[in-house]
């Protein structure tokens, strides 16, 4: 597997891909994930077109087992981020 690429790598790439200089594509891409965070954490989905949606779900009171002691702890009700890819992006890898 190849390494993830980086945050200042894909300034670059985006800078390259726009025609753009990297401030202003790192301020393109600060901006997304500003908006993704800020819609996601308010209970809405996102979706980015040929990669996926990005959404909130809830995951309700369970219990779990610490692994250390083996001891059953019941974990509270919480919120988790998940990714649903899309369709395009799994072709576009499998093909």
């Amino acid at each position: 597997m190849a390494k993830p690429m980086t945050k200042t790598q894909l300034v670059a790439a985006l800078a390259e891909e726009t025609g753009s200089d990297k401030k202003s594509a790192a301020a393109a891409l600060d901006g997304l994930i500003g908006i993704i965070t800020r819609e996601v954490s308010a209970g809405g989905a996102v979706t980015l077109p040929g990669v996926g949606k990005i959404y909130c779900r809830e995951r309700p009171e369970r219990m779990v087992r610490n692994p250390a002691t083996g001891e059953q702890i019941k974990k509270p009700a919480d919120k988790v981020v998940k990714m649903t890819i899309a369709k395009a992006l799994k072709d576009s890898v499998n093909g």
